[in-house]
Order: structure tokens, then C-alpha cells, then sequence
């Protein structure tokens, strides 16, 4: 800093170092969020144990306002020349890549928790003949809605993939056509879904070891494939106001892997839960 001759301080003088990194402004979301999101909880104990939503429609309302915001202000960060540069671009896809993977552990405790259950009732149902499911519990037809959800998500894939390959190509009415089909499958998945919840022959509130674990495994997947298919909504909104380009589309390939994602751990609960789960009998 220095001075001039009439006593005014000068402006910082540039050190003439140029780097690629961005600082981001200081944000109220990702603490709001953190908030929202305990409230959340906090609201889905007081469901299984009361049947109280206040707490959960509450938490939410918080978690989807503030990411509503907070996706405000990044999609217009993206827009900023200079401020997505390529390194802060790869920054980005590492932070996707682990965000991926700490989901993927968020769903490895459910499918522990059901095998833990289904390999050993004989430790949480304490009944001399132990069998999983419970005995008297009706499972769903896996090659009924939970197969054609299955076909809906492996179908959203390719979508999604085809979307990827016009954007990669500069062919922007394919691009939107491809998000448009994502985003529909993605809503008749979560419809299917409804529906199937709706026929359920047991409930999650004092039903159980078995309606426990499967609203949870389930009902989880459900959120992850709301939020995703949000997700693709604002791609397919920005796509067609032209946001994305061949060189720099990462909003769209940070949707597109989480996409992925959530198209391969629902294997797992149509193999696991809905087919092998409906015809095991452990213990006779």
C-alpha cells in the first residue's frame, strides 16, 4: 500500500502473477442446507417413531429452498468469463467424483443393514424358527412395477448418453431432446414408484424390522432420483438457452454422472431387495 501526495491511500497494486483459481463469494446456503438437512432427519425419526411430519415437511421446505438459491448463484458463476477455468473445471469434477462416493458409502449402510437382517434373523427377530422375511410378510412381485422401473432407469441411461454424445457433437435440438426423455422417465419412474407405495401391504410406521429397511433403501433411491431428475431439469432449461458448449458443460456432466449413479445402485435393491428378498426363507 502507499500513499500520494494529497494523503489518499492508493488501490493494492496487482503482484503480476496470474493464476487459474476462483475464489467464491461467502455464501449463506451451505450452512442453511446443513440446517435444513438436520432438520430432515430430525423430522424422519419423528415419522417412524410418531408419525409426526411437521419436522419433515419443515426440513424440506429449508433444503429445497436453499438449493434453489445456491444453484442460482453457481449456474451464474459458470456464466462469469474467467471464472470457471479449466483447472477450477477438474477442482469441480473431483469434488463431483467424491461426492459420488460418499453416497455410495450413504447406501452401502442400507444394503449392510438388509443383509445383516436377511442373513441372520435369528438376531433381531429372536423367534426359535427365525426367517426373512418375518413370517406373515407379503413382498411385492419383483417382475411387476419394481421391473419396469428397472427398464425406466436403464432406458433414462441411454438418454442421458445420447444427450452427452449431441452436446459433444454441437447438436444442440438432439441435446434437449435427450434431457427432455431423461427427465420424463425420470418422472414416470418416481410416479411408478407412488403407486407401488401406495399398494404396499405393509407400512413404515410400526411395521417392522422388514418395511424398516425396505422404505429406506428404497425411499432413499426415490429422493436421489427426485433430486436428479431436477438435476436434468435445469440442464435441459440451460441447454436450451444455449449455456452449454462442446468445451465447457460441466453442470451437464455433473448430472449425467450422478444420473449414472443412481441408475446403478438401483440394481441393487431390485436384485436384492424385490427378487432375491421375496423368494428367500432363511432358517427352514
Amino acid at each position: 500500500m502507499s500513499s500520494d501526495t494529497h494523503g489518499a491511500t492508493a488501490l493494492p497494486v496487482s503482484s503480476g502473477l496470474k493464476q487459474p483459481y476462483h475464489l467464491v463469494d461467502p455464501s449463506p446456503w451451505p450452512l442453511l442446507a446443513a440446517i435444513g438437512g438436520g432438520i430432515t432427519v430430525a423430522g424422519l425419526i419423528r415419522v417412524a417413531h410418531y408419525g409426526s411430519y411437521v419436522f419433515l415437511v419443515l426440513g424440506l421446505v429449508v433444503v429445497l429452498f436453499c438449493a434453489a438459491m445456491w444453484w442460482r448463484d453457481v449456474i451464474v458463476e459458470s456464466r462469469t468469463a474467467g471464472v470457471h477455468t479449466p483447472v477450477v473445471r477438474l477442482g469441480l469434477r473431483y469434488g463431483m467424483m467424491l461426492f459420488i462416493a460418499s453416497e455410495v458409502m450413504f447406501f452401502v449402510a442400507f444394503f449392510w443393514a438388509y443383509f445383516h437382517f436377511a442373513l441372520f434373523p435369528e438376531h433381531v427377530l429372536g423367534t426359535a424358527t427365525p426367517m426373512w422375511p418375518p413370517s406373515g410378510t407379503l413382498t411385492f412381485d419383483p417382475f411387476h412395477l419394481p421391473f419396469l422401473n428397472t427398464m425406466l432407469l436403464l432406458l433414462s441411461g441411454c438418454t442421458v448418453t445420447w444427450a452427452h454424445h449431441a452436446l459433444l457433437t454441437g447438436n444442440k435440438r438432439v441435446l434437449v431432446t435427450g434431457l427432455g426423455l431423461t427427465v420424463l422417465l425420470g418422472l414416470a419412474f418416481t410416479t411408478c414408484q407412488i403407486v407401488e407405495y401406495s399398494h404396499a401391504p405393509f407400512k413404515l410406521v410400526g411395521g417392522g424390522i422388514y418395511p424398516a429397511v425396505f422404505f429406506l433403501a428404497t425411499g432413499f433411491h426415490g429422493f436421489h432420483v427426485i433430486v436428479g431428475t431436477i438435476f436434468l431439469a435445469v440442464c435441459f432449461f440451460r441447454a436450451n438457452a444455449g449455456h452449454f458448449s462442446p468445451e465447457k458443460h460441466f453442470g451437464f456432466e455433473a448430472a449425467a454422472w450422478y444420473w449414472h449413479f443412481v441408475d446403478v445402485v438401483w440394481l441393487f435393491p431390485f436384485t436384492a431387495i424385490y427378487w432375491w428378498g421375496a423368494g428367500i426363507i432363511v432358517g427352514e
